[in-house]
């Protein structure tokens, strides 16, 4: 099978040819249709995400494909079963081993680029604006990075849950894509103070921030008081500066959100989150936005694209032509 390897963190990852692997205790063998590439397989390139598999290593942290074989000790998902799998690696390969208990049966109609790219970037944002921030009807959510891959799932998951949303992007194109999701705002980060537009529309209640650096300190500084802030991540390369006398006097909140830790944290809040996003794609209310798919021999250009940050929505690796779900063409 072909896979992209990671052999050195001071090399690019190589495109090699490796034996199928075969499924352990507890694991399904996955044949791998699609992966979506996230910002942490750039920060996993250098060695700087929190988790730091050993080299060499599978770079591809979710991928979606069809169950073939079952390791040992291993009750399902069944072979045929079509599943969407979040491992931390191993996503852009033909083949890959999973846990189990880590694989996502699909509704039939999904298809599988579509499904590469959703627990991450859609299971990102309803936890965060659910669990974390506990967005209200009504309220003012301010979306950073909003075409992105994350940020337009939180564009359409705060409109489906009846917020205002003011989404913050870089260029007419990307924010038409964002107008798309819901948004009722729209803000050129290239052109305008933030800070003074966001106080302008009256301020903001939860600031959705996976951009960090200067965009990141202006909207906590637009916070109303009472407000949340959400740490989804750090696309600019830059960490914002927190005034804690700021936190204090408007009684503001900010809360770190890293979605692979529920997985260990609170498991059950995890799969129920997700359990509701594919009742939301299959009663027809998610939308998936899916910019980019590449063969797996331009994955490095898709890396390219997501380090650049030229891409709207998700950018999906296809590694395999596999039969389309019911009703898709």
């Amino acid at each position: 099978m072909r896979a992209l390897r990671v052999e050195s963190l001071e090399a690019p990852p190589r495109l090699v040819t490796l034996a199928p692997p075969e499924p352990g205790r507890g694991e399904v063998l996955v044949r791998i249709a699609a992966c979506g590439l996230n910002f942490a397989d750039l920060l996993m390139l250098r060695g700087a995400y929190q988790e730091r598999p050993q080299l060499p290593f599978t770079l591809g942290m979710e991928a979606s494909g069809i169950v073939e074989a079952l390791g040992p000790g291993t009750d399902g998902p069944a072979p045929g079963t079509r599943v969407a799998a979040f491992a931390g690696q191993g996503g852009l390969a033909e083949y890959g081993c999973f846990a189990a208990d880590r694989c996502l049966p699909l509704p039939d109609a999904m298809p599988f680029e579509e499904a590469a790219g959703f627990q991450i970037a859609y299971g990102t944002s309803h936890l965060a604006l659910t669990s974390r921030a506990a967005l209200a009807p009504g309220e003012r959510l301010a979306v950073l990075g909003a075409a992105g891959g994350v940020g337009l799932t939180a564009v359409e998951i705060g409109k489906r849950m009846g917020a205002q949303v003011v989404a913050v992007a870089r260029g007419a194109d990307r924010l038409a894509a964002a107008r798309a999701a819901g948004a009722d705002h729209l803000l050129d980060a290239a052109s305008v103070d933030l800070r003074a537009e966001l106080k302008a529309l009256g301020g903001v209640d939860v600031v959705y921030d996976p951009v960090g650096g200067a965009q990141g300190e202006a909207a906590l500084a637009a916070l109303r008081a009472g407000g949340r802030m959400l740490v989804i991540g750090f696309a600019s390369g830059e960490m914002p500066h927190v005034a804690l006398n700021r936190l204090l006097v408007k009684n503001i909140a900010v809360h770190g959100f890293y979605w692979g830790g529920y997985m260990a944290l609170r498991p059950e809040i995890l799969s129920d989150s997700l359990a509701e996003l594919l009742a939301w794609y299959e009663a027809g209310r998610l939308a998936p936005h899916i910019g980019h798919v590449l063969e797996l021999e331009r994955a490095a250009e898709g890396l390219e694209l997501l380090r650049a940050r030229r891409a709207t929505g998700k950018i999906v690796i296809r590694t395999a032509e596999l039969p389309a779900p019911r009703g898709k063409a």
